[in-house]
């Protein structure tokens, strides 16, 4: 579809969140002025221990001192089929990974559930840095998992997109093997047209474990998967419009069903059980 090896950067309409009211989004009617300047790459690296990590060696619900959820069957401002609970059959760590599961089920008037976990609240909330995500992704027609970031705190710029979105990793159980990166915010978007995507083919990103990386600076947000570059957004210094990313996010795990894209072609019900393993989760800091 598009080039495997760099980023391509082109224009499609897929998103992990189209409306911030299922995010959390509060911001003020007036997002604050700032005055644009000229970004500058100053090279920034990266710390080499991380500062916050997740290695899954433990047995039992996620830490709760690492993760929060999401809950509920809102659809997720994207006509989902899930129903998000904290229940340890949808997330559970055993074996040194962390397996978030979709079932065919009744849960909460919808006829799946899954589980969205967050870093958000933890010392998982970081403002510049490197993240990397080290996943197996699930097989299947209708799953649509991602690796992926939002504001923390008050959505300073206002609602989505304002306030910005990162997308480490978006896959959909149609196309396998196929995973996107992106980067939304006011100017550039789904509902414009102008969202910034790069995609590449992971042969095996159903079948064997593969890390998924972001390297975001005052420049720039890069994108890596398995260490290749395949993505970059670069800050044009215009303001929060194009550039909301100088407040602090935090991560999303999730395995959603169906909806607007996963959902795009029907879901397989032979699938199920589906899951998305999770082997580690890291944040390096920024050396400034």
């Amino acid at each position: 579809m598009w080039l495997a090896v760099l980023a391509i950067v082109s224009v499609a309409v897929l998103s992990c969140s189209k409306t911030a009211d299922p995010y959390g989004g509060t911001a003020p009617v007036t997002p604050p002025t700032t005055t644009p300047t000229t970004p500058v790459d100053s090279g920034w690296a990266f710390e080499t221990t991380p500062a916050w990590a997740e290695e899954f060696d433990y047995t039992g619900a996620p830490n709760s001192t690492n993760w929060t959820y999401d809950l509920g069957n809102s659809g997720w401002g994207n006509h989902e089929l899930q129903n998000y609970t904290n229940d340890i059959s949808n997330a559970k760590v055993e074996g040194g990974y962390l397996t978030i599961t979709a079932k065919k089920e009744s849960s909460n008037g919808m006829n799946y559930s899954s589980a969205r976990l967050l870093s958000k609240g933890t010392n998982g909330d970081f403002l510049y840095g490197r993240a990397e995500i080290m996943a197996k992704l699930p097989a299947g027609r209708g799953t649509w998992p991602a690796i992926w970031m939002l504001p923390s705190g008050t959505w300073a710029y206002g609602d989505w997109p304002n306030s910005g979105e990162i997308d480490i990793m978006e896959h959909v159980g149609y196309d396998p093997n196929v995973i996107h990166f992106s980067t939304h915010t006011k100017s550039f978007n789904w509902v414009l047209g102008t969202q910034v995507t790069s995609t590449k083919t992971v042969p095996t990103a159903i079948t064997e474990f593969h890390k998924y990386r972001v390297d975001w600076t005052p420049y720039a947000i890069r994108g890596y998967y398995d260490d290749q570059l395949v993505f970059t957004f670069v800050n044009d210094g215009k303001g929060f419009a194009s550039w909301p990313f100088d407040k602090p996010f935090h991560l999303l795990l999730n395995l959603a069903i169906g909806g607007d894209w996963g959902g795009a072609q029907g879901v397989d019900d032979t699938i199920f059980p589906a899951s998305m393993v999770i082997d580690y989760v890291r944040i390096y800091k920024m050396i400034r």
